[in-house]
Protein backbone atom coordinates (compact mmCIF):
# COMPACT_ATOMS: atom_id res chain seq x y z
CA UNK A 1 0.00 0.00 0.00
CA UNK A 2 1.37 3.71 -0.75
CA UNK A 3 2.57 5.66 2.12
CA UNK A 4 0.16 7.98 3.34
CA UNK A 5 1.21 12.04 3.04
CA UNK A 6 -0.20 12.44 6.50
CA UNK A 7 -0.16 16.68 5.98
CA UNK A 8 -2.31 18.93 3.17
CA UNK A 9 -0.42 19.29 -0.23
CA UNK A 10 -1.26 20.12 -3.73
CA UNK A 11 -0.32 18.94 -7.29
CA UNK A 12 1.67 21.01 -10.13
CA UNK A 13 2.82 20.14 -13.24
CA UNK A 14 5.08 22.84 -14.91
CA UNK A 15 3.30 24.19 -18.20
CA UNK A 16 0.27 22.86 -20.03
CA UNK A 17 -0.76 19.17 -19.65
CA UNK A 18 -3.81 17.11 -20.64
CA UNK A 19 -6.24 14.97 -18.36
CA UNK A 20 -7.77 12.04 -20.45
CA UNK A 21 -10.83 10.18 -19.04
CA UNK A 22 -11.76 6.61 -20.16
CA UNK A 23 -14.52 4.08 -19.41
CA UNK A 24 -16.51 0.97 -20.18
CA UNK A 25 -19.40 0.62 -19.05
CA UNK A 26 -20.95 -3.48 -18.93
CA UNK A 27 -24.62 -2.76 -20.31
CA UNK A 28 -24.65 -7.11 -20.63
CA UNK A 29 -23.01 -8.34 -17.47
CA UNK A 30 -24.09 -11.83 -18.93
CA UNK A 31 -22.61 -11.12 -22.17
CA UNK A 32 -19.15 -11.67 -20.65
CA UNK A 33 -17.61 -12.56 -24.02
CA UNK A 34 -18.37 -9.30 -25.13
CA UNK A 35 -17.10 -7.05 -22.02
CA UNK A 36 -14.22 -8.61 -20.92
CA UNK A 37 -11.83 -8.48 -23.75
CA UNK A 38 -12.42 -4.80 -24.01
CA UNK A 39 -11.85 -4.94 -20.03
CA UNK A 40 -8.72 -6.58 -20.61
CA UNK A 41 -7.68 -4.43 -23.32
CA UNK A 42 -6.36 -1.34 -21.27
CA UNK A 43 -3.67 -3.04 -19.32
CA UNK A 44 -2.13 -3.60 -22.18
CA UNK A 45 -1.86 -0.09 -23.51
CA UNK A 46 -1.07 1.39 -19.68
CA UNK A 47 1.80 -1.77 -19.91
CA UNK A 48 2.76 -0.41 -23.27
CA UNK A 49 2.60 3.37 -22.08
CA UNK A 50 4.58 2.72 -18.61
CA UNK A 51 7.15 1.35 -20.54
CA UNK A 52 7.61 3.74 -23.26
CA UNK A 53 7.32 7.47 -21.23
CA UNK A 54 8.94 9.41 -24.28
CA UNK A 55 5.04 9.14 -25.61
CA UNK A 56 3.97 11.93 -23.34
CA UNK A 57 1.99 9.31 -20.92
CA UNK A 58 2.35 10.63 -17.51
CA UNK A 59 0.56 8.17 -15.55
CA UNK A 60 -3.21 7.48 -14.41
CA UNK A 61 -5.68 6.87 -11.97
CA UNK A 62 -8.45 3.78 -12.29
CA UNK A 63 -11.90 3.20 -10.34
CA UNK A 64 -13.53 -0.51 -11.07
CA UNK A 65 -16.83 -1.05 -10.81
CA UNK A 66 -19.71 -1.34 -13.65
CA UNK A 67 -18.47 1.12 -15.21
CA UNK A 68 -14.74 1.67 -15.26
CA UNK A 69 -13.09 4.66 -15.09
CA UNK A 70 -9.70 5.30 -15.74
CA UNK A 71 -7.77 9.40 -15.44
CA UNK A 72 -5.28 9.66 -17.23
CA UNK A 73 -2.40 12.50 -17.74
CA UNK A 74 -0.20 13.20 -20.46
CA UNK A 75 2.54 15.61 -21.33
CA UNK A 76 0.65 17.33 -24.39
CA UNK A 77 -2.82 16.77 -26.48
CA UNK A 78 -0.32 15.89 -29.18
CA UNK A 79 1.02 13.44 -27.81
CA UNK A 80 -2.22 11.97 -26.91
CA UNK A 81 -3.58 11.61 -30.10
CA UNK A 82 -0.14 10.54 -31.57
CA UNK A 83 -0.74 7.76 -29.30
CA UNK A 84 -4.55 6.83 -30.64
CA UNK A 85 -3.55 6.69 -34.27
CA UNK A 86 0.00 5.23 -33.75
CA UNK A 87 -0.60 1.97 -36.25
CA UNK A 88 2.42 0.30 -33.86
CA UNK A 89 0.68 0.66 -30.21
CA UNK A 90 -2.01 -1.28 -28.88
CA UNK A 91 -4.74 1.46 -29.16
CA UNK A 92 -5.69 0.75 -32.59
CA UNK A 93 -5.81 -3.31 -32.49
CA UNK A 94 -8.33 -2.77 -29.25
CA UNK A 95 -10.15 -0.17 -31.19
CA UNK A 96 -10.49 -2.32 -34.32
CA UNK A 97 -11.59 -5.48 -32.09
CA UNK A 98 -13.97 -3.63 -30.53
CA UNK A 99 -15.85 -2.15 -33.48
CA UNK A 100 -16.07 -5.72 -35.23
CA UNK A 101 -17.34 -7.41 -31.70
CA UNK A 102 -19.14 -4.90 -30.08
CA UNK A 103 -19.93 -2.17 -32.66
CA UNK A 104 -23.31 -0.53 -31.44
CA UNK A 105 -25.11 -3.68 -30.04
CA UNK A 106 -25.78 -2.02 -26.88
CA UNK A 107 -23.75 -4.91 -24.83
CA UNK A 108 -20.76 -2.43 -23.60
CA UNK A 109 -20.23 0.86 -23.79
CA UNK A 110 -17.36 3.07 -23.92
CA UNK A 111 -16.29 6.53 -23.32
CA UNK A 112 -13.47 9.03 -23.25
CA UNK A 113 -13.36 12.98 -22.19
CA UNK A 114 -10.33 14.93 -23.29
CA UNK A 115 -9.52 18.40 -21.46
CA UNK A 116 -6.29 20.63 -22.13
CA UNK A 117 -5.45 22.55 -19.02
CA UNK A 118 -3.10 25.40 -19.16
CA UNK A 119 -1.12 26.99 -15.86
CA UNK A 120 -3.44 28.39 -13.96
CA UNK A 121 -7.07 26.94 -14.63
CA UNK A 122 -6.59 23.96 -12.07
CA UNK A 123 -5.98 23.35 -8.58
CA UNK A 124 -5.82 20.99 -5.78
CA UNK A 125 -5.83 19.78 -2.49
CA UNK A 126 -4.93 16.07 -0.84
CA UNK A 127 -5.16 15.85 2.88
CA UNK A 128 -3.77 12.55 4.67
CA UNK A 129 -3.57 10.78 1.00
CA UNK A 130 -1.00 9.01 -0.72
CA UNK A 131 0.53 9.91 -3.44
CA UNK A 132 -2.30 10.85 -5.72
CA UNK A 133 -4.07 12.20 -9.45
CA UNK A 134 -1.38 15.10 -10.00
CA UNK A 135 0.63 14.76 -6.99
CA UNK A 136 1.37 11.97 -8.21
CA UNK A 137 2.69 12.21 -11.68
CA UNK A 138 3.71 16.41 -10.93
CA UNK A 139 5.46 17.89 -7.99
CA UNK A 140 3.70 17.50 -4.28
CA UNK A 141 3.72 21.24 -2.65
CA UNK A 142 3.18 21.94 1.16
CA UNK A 143 0.12 23.53 1.63
CA UNK A 144 -0.03 25.94 5.09
CA UNK A 145 -1.72 28.88 6.07
CA UNK A 146 -1.56 31.79 4.46
CA UNK A 147 0.78 29.41 1.83
CA UNK A 148 -1.70 27.84 -1.20
CA UNK A 149 -4.10 27.64 1.97
CA UNK A 150 -7.05 28.15 -0.38
CA UNK A 151 -8.39 26.97 -4.13
CA UNK A 152 -8.00 30.80 -4.88
CA UNK A 153 -4.18 30.87 -3.86
CA UNK A 154 -3.39 27.91 -5.33
CA UNK A 155 -5.03 29.24 -8.59
CA UNK A 156 -2.87 32.35 -8.44
CA UNK A 157 0.08 31.16 -7.84
CA UNK A 158 0.21 28.22 -10.17
CA UNK A 159 -1.09 31.23 -12.72
CA UNK A 160 2.27 33.68 -11.52
CA UNK A 161 4.94 30.82 -11.54
CA UNK A 162 3.32 29.30 -15.36
CA UNK A 163 2.66 26.13 -13.73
Amino acid sequence: MSSIVAKRVTGRIDGEFVVFMIGMRINAWWKVHKWLPVARAMPRMLDELRANRDLGYLGAEMWPGRTFILVQYWRSMEQLLAYAKNRDSAHLPAWRAFNKSVGTSGDVGIWHETYRVRAGDYESIYVNMPRFGLGKVGELLDVAPGRRDGARDRLAEATASGG
